[in-house]
């Protein structure tokens, strides 16, 4: 008996759920979804493209339309890149799409792996004067993996740099798809954008789910609401969600009330219930971000799934520096500051630590080094945070004589050189790919940072890709600028991690007048340590301001030191006022003066400047 006619009898309502008729309802709901996402590197017109996207489906008023809508925090707007990435639900000819943006740099590749697992489809964008680039290539890999369609677009086609033909030749190479099958389109200008939203309804398949299974959801991004708490964005594999039921997060294992679900358009709206194949949002009262973690599935406490969605896994920080508050009492601040930006930003890790130098701070975990460079913009443009930021340096797996291993972030909890039997360091896979006026150059750059190649092969034309194993403690300081630098701007590098490996590695110190500055010690290869300990000797000498005394600047390995500079102090002529006389009255004089300087570098404190922790990062 048709649905629409039981309205008719005198039946409960809930016996129109037992009805065939609304599964299949549902079905036919499912089968006009389409959850997609956008790959490309970074600049090559991801943002904009959303921005036409939501401007032809209407999604977004026109008087309400800005460049890079999608992106919230002026620092993305600046930079031109996406840093935490989003979701929007669009309505094109009775389709419903789901765009779930990804951020588009490396640091943040695990963010990107959820939102490409919660997606049928992906719109690979290259620029079409810049080519496949590194970023590109990693975010298709990523893609194919987990069987994604895969709709090649070509971007900026109007620029008079463009180089359609060359650049379709590569994306061919790359996915092996027809001439026919790349789209052309200009996201500035709108044109293409058209056949491009058609192309995701004709190509993209619908998701596949059982609305009636036990409930399973995949977290893919969380954002945090002074007033409502921690909002989780999740996609329904399985199931159906409907609010004000009692759900369990898998991992975590906390049960929460659905107080509030529903669908993102540019406002959050409220819905009585989700089903599978939805991307959408919950609204439970979380107030901690370490509850909600991306990757993490979602499911009734009633009637739960009997295992969670796989792949998830916690964020893990690569990258660690210590951060201090320029001003001893900006310490609460400071704390606070660091947890309102975790509320927001998860896989930010943090504890408490001490320097003798810099005094009370904390050690801070990053997924990399745009992710540290970005903390400490936001410190300062949003909570007006004047920090010291130590020198970064990575996690190192550290293994005693007694058989145990000990995980070191910080050069200062390096054990005893007589109780250490081995050192692993982190190792990268790293994929550079440029031109080949510039391989000698980046092949000199790679090699002296202990780089081992693995591969090189050409792309297409003259451009090609190399790949090398190199150390992450490498790459962590200045390794980016510089290979920008010597390939004038053209190379894109890329790298995903790739275990450790044992290595000979020592704690080189820095001493002033005999103290040591624990802010400035680091853990380098001893091959380089010689030459590392006299670059920051000469460098410090530049950077310390002269006192009333002689400052001896001073490298150490343990107790060997390997390198030596002096400042030295300033002095006034007490000559000056003996004009003739004995030599004894100038001695005389001179004897007062060393006894004096002498009492004063026994009681003189030695302040290092923020420019010298800053200058270590920028060593030539």
């Amino acid at each position: 008996m048709p649905a629409k006619l039981l309205k008719n009898f005198d039946i409960p309502k809930y016996f129109c759920i037992f009805v065939p008729e609304f599964s299949l309802q549902k079905c036919d709901l499912m089968k006009n979804i389409r959850n997609f996402c956008i790959i490309a590197h970074i600049d090559h017109g991801k943002s904009t493209l959303a921005d036409r996207m939501l401007e032809m489906t209407n999604t977004i008023a026109q008087k309400d339309m800005e460049n890079q809508v999608l992106d919230d925090m002026d620092l993305e707007k600046e930079r031109g890149i996406t840093i935490k990435s989003h979701a929007i639900q669009m309505q094109y000819k009775g389709y419903t799409l789901n765009l779930i943006d990804t951020p588009g740099h490396v640091d943040f590749s695990y963010e990107v792996s959820r939102s490409i697992a919660a997606c049928e489809g992906a719109l690979l964008v290259v620029d079409a004067s810049q080519g496949v680039q590194a970023q590109t290539i990693s975010n298709l890999y990523m893609a194919l993996d987990h069987d994604l369609e895969i709709i090649p677009v070509m971007n900026k086609c109007d620029m008079e740099s463009a180089m359609p033909d060359l650049v379709e030749d590569e994306i061919i190479d790359l996915l092996g798809c027809k001439r026919e099958e790349i789209l052309r389109c200009s996201a500035k200008t709108g044109e293409g954008v058209e056949a491009i939203l058609d192309a995701i309804v004709d190509r993209i398949p619908a998701p596949q789910g059982d609305p009636e299974a036990p409930l399973q959801c995949l977290v893919f991004d969380s954002v945090f609401n002074s007033f409502r708490g921690i909002i989780a964005y999740f996609k329904v594999v399985n199931g159906t969600i409907r609010a004000g039921e009692r759900v369990r997060f898998f991992n975590t294992g906390k049960e929460y009330d659905a107080d509030e679900i529903g669908v993102l358009k540019m406002d959050m709206l409220p819905q009585k219930a989700l089903s599978a194949g939805t991307v959408g949002y919950i609204i439970s009262g979380i107030k901690a971000s370490s509850e909600v973690k991306v990757g993490d599935t979602i499911t009734h406490v009633d009637r739960p799934c009997s295992q969670a969605i796989a792949g998830f896994q916690e964020a893990k920080p690569m990258v660690f520096a210590g951060v201090y508050p320029i001003e001893a009492e900006d310490y609460e601040d400071l704390r606070a500051s660091l947890e309102k930006l975790q509320l927001n930003d998860s896989s930010l890790s943090f504890t408490p630590e001490s320097s003798v130098a810099l005094g009370f701070g904390f050690r801070c975990g990053f997924l990399g080094l745009l992710h540290m460079e970005i903390v400490q913009e936001r410190l300062d443009r949003e909570f007006d945070m004047n920090v010291i930021t130590t020198v970064p340096n990575v996690s190192y797996n550290v293994y005693l004589k007694d058989g145990t291993m000990k995980e070191v972030h910080n050069p200062a909890g390096m054990p005893d050189l007589t109780e250490i039997d081995r050192i692993e360091e982190p190792y990268i896979r790293a994929s550079i790919i440029t031109t080949s006026n510039f391989i000698g150059p980046i092949m000199t750059l790679c090699l002296g940072k202990r780089g081992e190649l693995v591969k090189q092969e050409f792309i297409s034309g003259d451009r090609l890709e190399i790949l090398f194993d190199m150390p992450l403690g490498e790459i962590v300081i200045d390794f980016y600028d510089k290979l920008k630098s010597i390939s004038k701007g053209y190379a894109s590098f890329d790298w995903h991690t790739n275990g450790f490996r044992p290595s000979n590695l020592v704690k080189l110190d820095i001493l002033l007048n005999g103290e040591q500055v624990d802010a400035l010690s680091t853990l380098t290869h001893r091959d380089n340590a010689l030459d590392f300990g006299r670059r920051m000797c000469e460098k410090l000498k530049e950077l310390l301001p002269r006192q009333q005394f002689d400052i001896a600047i001073q490298a150490a390995i343990g107790a060997k030191i390997i390198a030596r500079e002096t400042v030295k102090q300033v002095r006034k002529d007490v000559l000056a006022k003996c004009y003739g006389g004995d030599v004894s009255r100038k001695r005389k004089l001179l004897e007062k003066q060393k006894r004096g300087k002498k009492r004063m570098k026994q009681i003189g404190n030695v302040e290092v400047p923020q420019k010298a922790f800053l200058a270590v990062l920028k060593l030539d």
